[in-house]
Protein backbone atom coordinates (compact mmCIF):
# COMPACT_ATOMS: atom_id res chain seq x y z
CA UNK A 1 0.00 0.00 0.00
CA UNK A 2 1.17 3.53 -0.71
CA UNK A 3 0.18 6.74 1.03
CA UNK A 4 -2.02 7.55 -1.96
CA UNK A 5 -4.42 4.61 -1.98
CA UNK A 6 -6.37 2.61 0.55
CA UNK A 7 -6.91 -1.13 0.56
CA UNK A 8 -10.45 -2.56 0.18
CA UNK A 9 -10.53 -3.53 3.87
CA UNK A 10 -9.70 0.04 4.89
CA UNK A 11 -12.37 1.48 2.60
CA UNK A 12 -14.93 -0.97 4.02
CA UNK A 13 -13.95 -0.02 7.56
CA UNK A 14 -14.40 3.68 6.78
CA UNK A 15 -17.86 2.98 5.38
CA UNK A 16 -18.73 1.00 8.52
CA UNK A 17 -17.55 3.86 10.73
CA UNK A 18 -19.69 6.38 8.84
CA UNK A 19 -22.72 4.13 9.34
CA UNK A 20 -22.00 3.66 13.06
CA UNK A 21 -21.54 7.39 13.47
CA UNK A 22 -24.84 8.15 11.77
CA UNK A 23 -26.92 5.43 13.41
CA UNK A 24 -25.48 4.99 16.91
CA UNK A 25 -23.37 8.01 17.76
CA UNK A 26 -25.28 10.91 16.23
CA UNK A 27 -28.45 10.24 18.29
CA UNK A 28 -26.38 10.32 21.49
CA UNK A 29 -24.64 13.50 20.36
CA UNK A 30 -28.02 15.16 19.85
CA UNK A 31 -28.91 14.42 23.48
CA UNK A 32 -25.76 16.00 24.85
CA UNK A 33 -25.70 19.34 26.64
CA UNK A 34 -23.52 21.90 24.82
CA UNK A 35 -20.48 22.88 26.82
CA UNK A 36 -20.40 19.68 28.85
CA UNK A 37 -18.79 16.27 28.43
CA UNK A 38 -21.23 13.85 26.82
CA UNK A 39 -20.31 10.81 28.91
CA UNK A 40 -22.92 8.61 27.23
CA UNK A 41 -21.34 9.34 23.86
CA UNK A 42 -17.85 8.62 25.19
CA UNK A 43 -19.06 5.36 26.74
CA UNK A 44 -20.55 4.30 23.40
CA UNK A 45 -17.25 5.02 21.67
CA UNK A 46 -15.71 2.70 24.24
CA UNK A 47 -18.26 -0.06 23.76
CA UNK A 48 -17.71 0.07 19.99
CA UNK A 49 -14.00 -0.52 20.58
CA UNK A 50 -12.97 2.76 18.98
CA UNK A 51 -11.26 4.23 22.04
CA UNK A 52 -9.13 1.13 22.39
CA UNK A 53 -7.88 1.58 18.84
CA UNK A 54 -6.35 4.90 19.87
CA UNK A 55 -3.56 2.92 21.53
CA UNK A 56 -3.24 -0.05 19.20
CA UNK A 57 -3.43 1.57 15.76
CA UNK A 58 -1.03 3.70 13.78
CA UNK A 59 -1.39 7.29 12.65
CA UNK A 60 -3.10 6.36 9.39
CA UNK A 61 -5.79 4.36 11.18
CA UNK A 62 -6.30 7.29 13.53
CA UNK A 63 -6.81 9.57 10.52
CA UNK A 64 -9.28 7.17 8.93
CA UNK A 65 -11.26 7.02 12.17
CA UNK A 66 -11.37 10.76 12.60
CA UNK A 67 -12.24 11.48 8.98
CA UNK A 68 -15.03 8.88 8.91
CA UNK A 69 -16.58 9.94 12.21
CA UNK A 70 -16.35 13.63 11.31
CA UNK A 71 -18.28 13.01 8.11
CA UNK A 72 -21.38 11.89 10.02
CA UNK A 73 -20.96 13.13 13.62
CA UNK A 74 -18.41 15.78 14.51
CA UNK A 75 -19.22 15.50 18.21
CA UNK A 76 -18.25 11.82 18.24
CA UNK A 77 -15.06 12.59 16.34
CA UNK A 78 -14.08 15.28 18.82
CA UNK A 79 -14.88 13.13 21.85
CA UNK A 80 -12.65 10.37 20.48
CA UNK A 81 -9.84 12.76 19.58
CA UNK A 82 -9.81 14.44 23.00
CA UNK A 83 -9.55 11.07 24.73
CA UNK A 84 -6.57 10.27 22.55
CA UNK A 85 -4.89 13.64 22.99
CA UNK A 86 -5.19 13.59 26.77
CA UNK A 87 -4.27 9.93 27.26
CA UNK A 88 -1.62 9.37 24.58
CA UNK A 89 1.16 10.80 26.79
CA UNK A 90 0.17 8.25 29.45
CA UNK A 91 0.23 5.44 26.88
CA UNK A 92 3.57 6.54 25.39
CA UNK A 93 5.43 7.82 28.46
CA UNK A 94 3.56 6.63 31.54
CA UNK A 95 4.77 4.15 34.13
CA UNK A 96 3.17 0.72 34.41
CA UNK A 97 1.15 1.95 37.38
CA UNK A 98 -0.08 5.04 35.52
CA UNK A 99 -1.08 3.04 32.48
CA UNK A 100 -2.76 0.32 34.54
CA UNK A 101 -4.83 2.83 36.45
CA UNK A 102 -6.03 5.09 33.64
CA UNK A 103 -5.83 3.48 30.22
CA UNK A 104 -8.41 0.71 30.80
CA UNK A 105 -10.89 3.36 31.96
CA UNK A 106 -10.11 5.62 29.00
CA UNK A 107 -10.55 2.66 26.65
CA UNK A 108 -13.89 1.78 28.24
CA UNK A 109 -15.07 5.39 28.05
CA UNK A 110 -15.49 5.72 31.82
CA UNK A 111 -12.66 8.21 32.44
CA UNK A 112 -12.34 11.53 30.64
CA UNK A 113 -8.87 12.74 29.68
CA UNK A 114 -7.56 16.22 28.88
CA UNK A 115 -4.35 17.72 27.50
CA UNK A 116 -3.39 20.84 29.46
CA UNK A 117 -0.69 22.77 27.63
CA UNK A 118 -2.04 26.24 26.74
CA UNK A 119 -2.03 29.17 29.16
CA UNK A 120 -3.39 32.73 29.00
CA UNK A 121 0.04 33.95 27.89
CA UNK A 122 1.35 30.80 26.22
CA UNK A 123 -0.84 29.55 23.43
CA UNK A 124 0.98 29.42 20.12
CA UNK A 125 4.30 29.94 21.96
CA UNK A 126 3.92 26.85 24.13
CA UNK A 127 7.55 26.97 25.28
CA UNK A 128 6.73 30.22 27.11
CA UNK A 129 4.44 28.49 29.60
CA UNK A 130 4.61 29.79 33.17
CA UNK A 131 2.77 27.21 35.29
CA UNK A 132 5.36 26.66 38.02
CA UNK A 133 6.37 23.29 39.39
CA UNK A 134 8.25 24.30 42.50
CA UNK A 135 10.33 21.75 44.36
CA UNK A 136 8.71 21.08 47.72
CA UNK A 137 11.44 22.84 49.67
CA UNK A 138 11.02 25.95 47.49
CA UNK A 139 7.25 25.83 47.74
CA UNK A 140 7.41 25.74 51.52
CA UNK A 141 9.32 29.03 51.49
CA UNK A 142 6.32 30.70 49.79
CA UNK A 143 4.25 30.04 52.90
CA UNK A 144 2.11 27.38 51.26
CA UNK A 145 1.43 24.12 53.02
CA UNK A 146 -0.42 20.88 52.48
CA UNK A 147 -3.21 22.18 54.67
CA UNK A 148 -3.52 25.34 52.58
CA UNK A 149 -3.74 23.23 49.46
CA UNK A 150 -6.45 21.08 51.04
CA UNK A 151 -8.43 24.24 51.76
CA UNK A 152 -8.30 25.03 48.06
CA UNK A 153 -10.00 21.78 47.03
CA UNK A 154 -12.40 22.20 44.11
CA UNK A 155 -16.04 22.71 44.91
CA UNK A 156 -17.05 22.35 41.26
CA UNK A 157 -20.03 19.96 41.00
CA UNK A 158 -18.23 18.19 38.17
CA UNK A 159 -15.58 17.10 40.68
CA UNK A 160 -18.03 15.86 43.28
CA UNK A 161 -18.01 12.20 44.22
CA UNK A 162 -14.48 11.50 43.10
CA UNK A 163 -12.25 9.75 45.60
CA UNK A 164 -9.21 11.61 46.88
CA UNK A 165 -5.99 10.89 45.07
CA UNK A 166 -3.65 13.21 46.96
CA UNK A 167 -0.16 11.73 47.11
CA UNK A 168 1.73 10.97 50.27
CA UNK A 169 4.63 13.35 49.98
CA UNK A 170 7.93 11.84 51.01
CA UNK A 171 11.49 13.02 50.68
CA UNK A 172 13.64 11.48 47.98
CA UNK A 173 17.30 10.82 48.71
CA UNK A 174 18.49 11.63 45.20
CA UNK A 175 16.94 15.07 44.83
CA UNK A 176 13.56 16.80 44.67
CA UNK A 177 10.81 14.28 43.97
CA UNK A 178 7.96 16.47 45.16
CA UNK A 179 6.60 19.62 43.57
CA UNK A 180 3.76 22.09 43.97
CA UNK A 181 2.04 23.31 40.80
CA UNK A 182 1.06 26.97 40.89
CA UNK A 183 -0.46 28.96 38.04
CA UNK A 184 -3.16 28.66 35.38
CA UNK A 185 -4.03 26.74 32.26
CA UNK A 186 -6.54 28.08 29.75
CA UNK A 187 -8.46 26.96 26.63
CA UNK A 188 -8.30 23.34 27.82
CA UNK A 189 -10.76 21.01 26.08
CA UNK A 190 -12.77 18.83 28.51
CA UNK A 191 -11.86 21.13 31.42
CA UNK A 192 -13.10 21.38 34.09
CA UNK A 193 -14.95 18.05 33.73
CA UNK A 194 -12.07 15.68 32.93
CA UNK A 195 -11.07 12.95 35.38
CA UNK A 196 -7.36 13.53 34.82
CA UNK A 197 -5.10 15.98 33.02
CA UNK A 198 -1.77 15.70 31.24
CA UNK A 199 -0.26 18.92 32.58
CA UNK A 200 2.90 20.65 31.37
CA UNK A 201 4.68 22.77 33.97
CA UNK A 202 7.97 24.63 34.26
CA UNK A 203 10.42 22.83 36.53
CA UNK A 204 13.48 24.88 35.52
CA UNK A 205 12.92 28.66 35.25
CA UNK A 206 14.45 30.42 32.27
CA UNK A 207 15.21 27.22 30.37
CA UNK A 208 12.57 27.59 27.67
CA UNK A 209 11.42 24.29 26.20
CA UNK A 210 14.20 22.44 28.03
CA UNK A 211 12.80 23.15 31.49
CA UNK A 212 9.28 21.72 31.15
CA UNK A 213 7.99 18.55 32.80
CA UNK A 214 4.82 16.60 32.00
CA UNK A 215 2.70 15.44 34.93
CA UNK A 216 -0.35 13.21 35.17
CA UNK A 217 -2.69 15.09 37.52
CA UNK A 218 -5.99 13.52 38.65
CA UNK A 219 -8.83 16.02 38.84
CA UNK A 220 -9.38 15.57 42.56
CA UNK A 221 -5.92 16.74 43.62
CA UNK A 222 -6.17 19.34 46.40
CA UNK A 223 -5.71 22.86 45.13
CA UNK A 224 -6.91 22.11 41.59
CA UNK A 225 -10.03 23.99 40.57
CA UNK A 226 -11.56 24.80 37.22
CA UNK A 227 -14.18 26.85 35.49
CA UNK A 228 -15.89 26.57 32.14
CA UNK A 229 -15.45 29.19 29.45
CA UNK A 230 -18.33 30.33 27.26
CA UNK A 231 -16.93 29.27 23.90
CA UNK A 232 -18.24 28.52 20.42
CA UNK A 233 -17.87 24.80 21.01
CA UNK A 234 -20.15 21.80 21.66
CA UNK A 235 -17.68 20.29 24.14
CA UNK A 236 -16.40 21.89 27.34
CA UNK A 237 -13.44 24.24 27.17
CA UNK A 238 -12.22 25.67 30.42
CA UNK A 239 -9.52 27.16 32.57
CA UNK A 240 -7.69 25.40 35.39
CA UNK A 241 -6.27 27.07 38.50
CA UNK A 242 -3.41 25.38 40.35
CA UNK A 243 -2.99 26.53 43.96
CA UNK A 244 0.09 24.61 45.17
CA UNK A 245 -1.24 21.34 43.75
CA UNK A 246 0.97 18.48 45.04
CA UNK A 247 2.67 16.14 42.58
CA UNK A 248 5.47 13.65 43.03
CA UNK A 249 7.92 11.70 40.91
CA UNK A 250 5.20 9.08 40.54
CA UNK A 251 3.15 11.61 38.56
CA UNK A 252 5.87 12.48 36.04
CA UNK A 253 5.29 11.38 32.44
CA UNK A 254 8.63 10.64 30.85
CA UNK A 255 11.55 12.51 32.41
CA UNK A 256 11.77 15.69 34.42
CA UNK A 257 12.66 18.71 32.27
CA UNK A 258 11.90 16.69 29.13
CA UNK A 259 8.16 17.29 29.02
CA UNK A 260 8.25 19.40 25.89
CA UNK A 261 9.27 16.29 23.98
CA UNK A 262 6.17 14.59 25.34
CA UNK A 263 4.02 17.49 24.13
CA UNK A 264 5.58 17.73 20.67
CA UNK A 265 5.55 13.97 20.16
CA UNK A 266 1.84 13.92 20.94
CA UNK A 267 1.13 16.85 18.63
CA UNK A 268 3.16 15.35 15.78
CA UNK A 269 0.87 12.30 15.95
CA UNK A 270 -2.38 14.22 16.28
CA UNK A 271 -1.76 17.10 13.87
CA UNK A 272 -2.32 15.00 10.72
CA UNK A 273 -5.47 13.61 12.28
CA UNK A 274 -6.74 17.14 12.95
CA UNK A 275 -6.37 17.45 9.19
CA UNK A 276 -8.39 14.24 8.82
CA UNK A 277 -11.15 15.75 10.96
CA UNK A 278 -11.14 18.75 8.65
CA UNK A 279 -11.24 16.54 5.54
CA UNK A 280 -14.26 14.71 6.91
CA UNK A 281 -16.11 17.99 7.38
CA UNK A 282 -15.08 19.21 3.95
CA UNK A 283 -16.33 16.00 2.32
CA UNK A 284 -19.67 16.28 4.13
CA UNK A 285 -20.04 19.87 2.92
CA UNK A 286 -19.04 18.89 -0.63
CA UNK A 287 -21.54 16.01 -0.78
CA UNK A 288 -24.31 18.24 0.54
CA UNK A 289 -23.43 20.81 -2.14
CA UNK A 290 -23.46 18.23 -4.94
CA UNK A 291 -26.94 17.10 -3.90
CA UNK A 292 -28.23 20.65 -3.53
CA UNK A 293 -26.88 22.01 -6.81
CA UNK A 294 -28.05 18.94 -8.73
CA UNK A 295 -31.61 19.29 -7.46
CA UNK A 296 -32.11 23.03 -7.11
CA UNK A 297 -34.02 24.76 -9.91
CA UNK A 298 -32.66 28.17 -10.89
CA UNK A 299 -32.65 30.35 -14.01
CA UNK A 300 -34.46 27.81 -16.15
CA UNK A 301 -32.30 24.82 -15.21
CA UNK A 302 -30.43 23.31 -12.33
CA UNK A 303 -27.82 25.17 -10.30
CA UNK A 304 -25.16 22.76 -11.51
CA UNK A 305 -25.79 23.92 -15.08
CA UNK A 306 -24.35 27.34 -14.24
CA UNK A 307 -20.66 27.32 -15.05
CA UNK A 308 -19.87 29.59 -12.10
CA UNK A 309 -21.43 27.01 -9.79
CA UNK A 310 -19.97 23.87 -11.37
CA UNK A 311 -16.48 25.35 -11.39
CA UNK A 312 -16.75 26.21 -7.71
CA UNK A 313 -17.86 22.65 -6.94
CA UNK A 314 -14.91 21.32 -8.91
CA UNK A 315 -12.56 23.55 -6.93
CA UNK A 316 -14.07 22.32 -3.66
CA UNK A 317 -13.53 18.71 -4.72
CA UNK A 318 -9.98 19.38 -5.92
CA UNK A 319 -8.90 20.99 -2.67
CA UNK A 320 -10.59 18.34 -0.52
CA UNK A 321 -8.85 15.50 -2.33
CA UNK A 322 -5.47 17.26 -2.21
CA UNK A 323 -5.85 17.76 1.54
CA UNK A 324 -6.87 14.14 2.03
CA UNK A 325 -3.81 12.86 0.19
CA UNK A 326 -1.46 15.07 2.19
CA UNK A 327 -3.05 13.89 5.45
CA UNK A 328 -2.62 10.24 4.45
CA UNK A 329 0.97 10.89 3.37
CA UNK A 330 1.83 12.57 6.68
CA UNK A 331 0.24 9.77 8.67
CA UNK A 332 2.07 7.13 6.66
CA UNK A 333 5.34 8.99 7.24
CA UNK A 334 4.67 8.92 10.99
CA UNK A 335 3.97 5.20 10.90
CA UNK A 336 7.20 4.64 8.95
CA UNK A 337 9.22 6.68 11.52
CA UNK A 338 10.20 9.16 8.85
CA UNK A 339 12.50 11.87 10.28
CA UNK A 340 10.55 14.43 8.28
CA UNK A 341 7.41 13.97 10.41
CA UNK A 342 7.28 17.51 11.94
CA UNK A 343 7.23 19.17 8.50
CA UNK A 344 4.76 16.70 7.02
CA UNK A 345 2.45 16.90 10.04
CA UNK A 346 2.47 20.69 9.93
CA UNK A 347 1.77 20.72 6.19
CA UNK A 348 -1.11 18.26 6.55
CA UNK A 349 -2.80 20.17 9.34
CA UNK A 350 -2.29 23.52 7.63
CA UNK A 351 -3.58 22.51 4.22
CA UNK A 352 -6.51 20.45 5.48
CA UNK A 353 -7.85 22.95 8.00
CA UNK A 354 -7.55 25.89 5.63
CA UNK A 355 -9.16 23.79 2.88
CA UNK A 356 -12.08 22.79 5.08
CA UNK A 357 -12.71 26.43 5.95
CA UNK A 358 -12.84 27.28 2.25
CA UNK A 359 -15.04 24.32 1.29
CA UNK A 360 -17.57 24.82 4.07
CA UNK A 361 -17.77 28.55 3.41
CA UNK A 362 -18.33 27.94 -0.31
CA UNK A 363 -20.95 25.32 0.46
CA UNK A 364 -22.83 27.87 2.55
CA UNK A 365 -22.58 30.37 -0.30
CA UNK A 366 -23.99 27.93 -2.85
CA UNK A 367 -26.82 26.86 -0.55
CA UNK A 368 -27.83 30.41 0.30
CA UNK A 369 -29.73 31.50 3.39
CA UNK A 370 -31.08 28.02 4.16
CA UNK A 371 -27.55 26.94 5.15
CA UNK A 372 -27.53 29.39 8.04
CA UNK A 373 -30.71 28.10 9.63
CA UNK A 374 -30.20 26.53 13.04
CA UNK A 375 -30.03 22.77 12.68
CA UNK A 376 -28.86 22.73 9.07
CA UNK A 377 -25.81 20.56 8.45
CA UNK A 378 -23.85 23.49 7.03
CA UNK A 379 -24.77 25.78 9.90
CA UNK A 380 -23.29 23.14 12.20
CA UNK A 381 -20.17 22.67 10.08
CA UNK A 382 -19.71 26.43 9.73
CA UNK A 383 -19.37 26.67 13.53
CA UNK A 384 -17.24 23.54 13.85
CA UNK A 385 -14.74 24.24 11.08
CA UNK A 386 -13.23 27.42 12.52
CA UNK A 387 -11.48 26.14 15.63
CA UNK A 388 -9.12 23.57 14.01
CA UNK A 389 -7.21 26.42 12.35
CA UNK A 390 -6.23 27.56 15.86
CA UNK A 391 -5.85 24.60 18.21
CA UNK A 392 -2.86 22.24 18.30
CA UNK A 393 -0.87 24.99 16.62
CA UNK A 394 -2.47 27.81 14.66
CA UNK A 395 -1.99 28.01 10.90
CA UNK A 396 0.71 30.64 11.39
CA UNK A 397 2.58 28.30 13.74
CA UNK A 398 2.42 25.51 11.16
CA UNK A 399 3.94 27.81 8.54
CA UNK A 400 6.72 28.61 10.98
CA UNK A 401 7.41 24.91 11.59
CA UNK A 402 7.47 24.20 7.87
CA UNK A 403 9.91 27.03 7.17
CA UNK A 404 12.16 26.05 10.08
CA UNK A 405 12.32 22.44 8.90
CA UNK A 406 13.03 23.48 5.31
CA UNK A 407 15.91 25.75 6.29
CA UNK A 408 17.32 23.12 8.64
CA UNK A 409 17.40 20.62 5.79
CA UNK A 410 19.01 23.17 3.48
CA UNK A 411 21.74 23.94 6.03
CA UNK A 412 22.42 20.23 6.59
CA UNK A 413 23.29 19.65 2.92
Amino acid sequence: MTAFSLEPAQLAWCAELRTLAAERLHPLADKGEPGHVNRALVAELGSLGLLGRLFTSGALDLCLMRESLAYACTEAETALALQGLGAHPVHAHGTEAQRARWLPRVTAGTAIAAFALSEPGAGSDAAALELRAEAEADASRTGRSSGAAQAGRSTDPAQAGRSSDAPVLAAAPDGPARWRLTGEKCWISNAPEADFYTVFARTTPGAGARGVTAFLVPADRPGLTGRGLDMLSPHPIGALDFDAVPVTADDVLGEADRGFRVAMGTLNLFRPSVGAFAVGMAQAALDATLAHTAGRDAFGGKLRDLQAVSHQVAEMALRTEAARLMVYAAASAYDAHDPDVPRRSAMAKLLATETAQYVVDMAVQLHGARALQRGHLLEHLYREVRAPRIYEGASEVQRGIIAKELYARQEAR
